[in-house]
């Protein structure tokens, strides 16, 4: 018997959901109540693997950093890479700051006009530029590219008597793989490739020296962990995020000790014509779930899939399908094949999220944990 989960919208929330982590639609699942000490207090969660999202004087803070970036126009817009650097960063922060000890807060060290001033050039007028000095070049060979576009915090919080404090701190760095640039304003756009030799070895550099501010900070106890990961963000007309390539914590002091290389991938399905897919078995079940679907409803507009590899294995899915169906009926009968289908077809084992969407919005959600057999589903209806 298909299991169904009511999934409440909040406007306002989907940063708070996004920070602290995936939502497990396991119905089943236990929920933890939140605390409440002093000023603040905490959300609570539906699963142990998440954090509990800190609320302070009654307010969720949020942090005036997030999402900054180099200008848009000149490094073309994906934010794919935005979505996949946090949820990724998170990832890596488990790791270090557990979910049973420690809250989660965005990051709230950075403030916008710290973050700007990091991610431009190192100038007379901006000392503190992590990007390197603009040398007057204009050849992609031979000018000074911008290796940084991206500056992501995620606080962690701990209980301390009748409050919390800063428990740790989780920093990514966006590096770009391709440095978009004009010659002129408004000019023709060119590009600088940058290898991953070279991004690792600036997004180390640039690493040393964010630690060490860090440590400056007042609010920054001496011995709070310091993650750093290293993102490569993807091309601008990707669609698909970038992955991490690796990551360094400081203990304490400015020391990160040994970087640990991370082997990630992403991909869309079906490939292009003239692409290898990462994993030709995740490929053909891809193909042979979107052809099933497309049989029985020849009039669906696309299935298009973003898969994620850890380690040269599919870690996770998602697939979005876009149809022509708006009758309630005509959704629940669909969606229901769509879950048959996923479960016969697609890869075990794995977490995947599958959204059925039309021009209209979001029409259902069907999804599945990694440790689940079956998947579960949702038809968003009305009154």
């Amino acid at each position: 018997m298909k299991k169904f989960f009511t999934l409440t919208l909040l406007t306002g929330a989907i940063v708070l959901l996004a920070a602290c982590g995936k939502l497990n639609l396991d119905s089943g699942s236990s929920s933890t109540g939140g605390t409440k000490t002093g000023s603040y207090q905490t959300t609570g969660t539906v699963d142990n693997s998440m954090y509990q999202g800190v609320i302070k004087n009654g307010r969720y803070q949020t942090s005036s950093a997030r999402g900054l970036m180099l200008q848009q126009n000149d490094q073309g817009e994906n934010t794919f890479n935005i979505k996949s650097m946090e949820s990724g960063l998170e990832s890596l922060a488990k790791a270090q700051f557990s979910t049973d000890k420690y809250s989660f807060e965005e990051g709230q060290l950075l403030s916008t006009a710290t973050a700007r001033s990091w991610l431009k050039r190192e100038s007379k007028s901006n000392p503190d530029g992590l990007n390197p000095v603009d040398n007057g070049k204009k050849d992609p060979d031979t000018r000074n590219p911008m290796y940084l576009q991206q500056i992501l915090e995620q606080d962690f919080m701990v209980q301390d008597g009748n409050s919390m404090k800063l428990g740790g701190i989780a920093i990514a760095l966006g590096m770009n793989q391709v440095d978009y640039y004009t010659k002129t304003e408004y000019g023709a756009q060119y590009q600088t490739e940058i290898s991953e030799a070279t991004l690792k070895k600036q997004g180390e550099a640039m690493a040393a020296k964010v630690v060490a501010r860090l440590r400056k900070m007042e609010k920054v106890p001496s011995d709070a962990p310091i993650l750093v990961g290293i993102y490569k963000n993807a091309e601008q007309d990707s669609l698909v995020g970038g992955v991490y390539v690796e990551h360094a914590t400081s203990k304490s002091g400015t020391d990160l000790g040994s970087w640990k290389k991370l082997n990630q991938q992403n991909e869309i399905l079906p490939v292009v014509s003239d692409h290898k897919a990462i994993n030709s078995t995740v490929a053909n079940d891809f193909s042979s779930f979107t052809n099933q679907v497309k049989g029985f409803f020849p009039t669906l507009a696309g299935i298009t899939a973003q898969a994620h590899y850890e380690d040269g294995n599919l870690s996770g899915m998602k697939i979005t399908v876009n149809t022509q169906f708006y009758g309630l009926t005509e959704i629940q009968s669909f969606t229901q094949y769509i879950s048959t289908a996923a479960n016969k077809y697609l890869p075990s084992g794995v977490p995947i999220e599958i959204t059925i969407q039309s021009t209209q919005g979001i029409q259902a959600f069907v999804s599945r944990s990694s440790g689940d057999k079956g998947f579960y589903t949702h038809v968003f209806g009305s009154y």
